[in-house]
């Protein structure tokens, strides 16, 4: 077989060509410190990159979300304990007017005192996140859950909507209270039997108008009505604390699935940086060996043999 010495050097030529582009590639994965530069170097691993990266970015928009609700449930659980321990002073003031050892002047103090608590019930009651949305409204979240109707008494003006949203793939999270759930009314029975609902801050304020009127008969029953409501708001608490528990379990199980996410992806998209090193070494002696025969060859020719 011939062998001319143009195809000597093709021949060099393209072995020298295929060694340095073997080189540039691995001299590219070791500046970028990716197994992949360009998806052509490996399609099957580049969509499996990709794949992976859109389930780290649900993953991440379900812990933006589980933070958020986090928040919005350690705002409801502060209000309602501050409004649980100022139901708590208003019985223990009720009780302490009830008693036959004081005048119309302290009851009328106390009843002052009575309003001011109330107040900040309602303040509470209102509270609103960081977005200016209230907490108590169910999904009206832009207007206040309790306002004065018609008649000027204090009602609630929020809806019994309760909102969910994904946490996870087959999972969801109750994101909102209604106001009704947690100022709960409670239940009179008159003469004749008939049961009648009263709102949470009336309930209130007929005990402190009877406080400050002296009227015995109706602060007796409003001593016991402050019972349903410190067990309305108490109930409502126990529900936060069921809806957090089950926020950090969800949470615990997003930080697993996204750091067996990164532990995949890093095993396919990131870079063995001493066997890339290893790689390009034997590749640079490669092209060494390449370019030292290509001057060998360069020498040879029909006229050197017959010289």
């Amino acid at each position: 077989m011939k062998i001319s010495t143009s195809a000597l050097f093709d021949r060099a030529t393209q072995q020298m060509g295929n060694v340095q582009a073997s080189l540039a590639k691995s001299q590219a994965q070791l500046a970028s410190s990716k197994q992949i530069v360009t998806p052509s170097d490996a399609p099957n691993q580049a969509a499996s990159i990709q794949r992976l990266q859109s389930l780290m970015s649900r993953q991440d928009s379900y812990a933006e979300t589980l933070t958020a609700v986090q928040t919005r449930l350690q705002g409801e659980e502060t209000a309602l304990q501050s409004v649980s321990n100022l139901l708590l002073r208003v019985k223990d003031i009720s009780v302490q007017a009830a008693s036959d050892t004081l005048g119309a002047t302290d009851r009328h103090a106390l009843a002052i005192e009575m309003g001011g608590l109330r107040d900040q019930m309602v303040s509470l009651a209102n509270t609103q996140d960081s977005m200016g949305n209230y907490l108590f409204a169910g999904s009206r979240v832009s207007q206040p859950a309790f306002a004065p109707d018609a008649t000027g008494a204090l009602t609630y003006q929020g809806d019994q909507t309760r909102m969910r949203v994904s946490v996870g793939d087959q999972r969801s999270v109750q994101i909102n209270r209604s106001g009704s759930d947690a100022f709960v009314r409670v239940v009179r029975e008159d003469a004749k039997g008939e049961k009648t609902g009263i709102g949470f801050f009336q309930a209130l304020d007929q005990l402190t108008a009877a406080v400050q009127n002296s009227d015995r008969v109706n602060m007796q029953r409003g001593i016991g009505e402050m019972d349903a409501l410190q067990n309305g708001v108490t109930l409502a608490l126990a529900q936060i604390g069921t809806d957090m528990n089950v926020v950090d379990a969800q949470t615990a199980v997003l930080d697993e699935t996204r750091l067996s996410l990164k532990t995949t992806l890093s095993s396919i998209k990131d870079l063995d940086y001493a066997e890339a090193i290893t790689q390009m070494n034997k590749q640079l002696l490669a092209l060494e060996a390449a370019q030292s025969s290509f001057g060998k060859i360069t020498k040879l020719s029909l006229f050197n043999y017959i010289n």
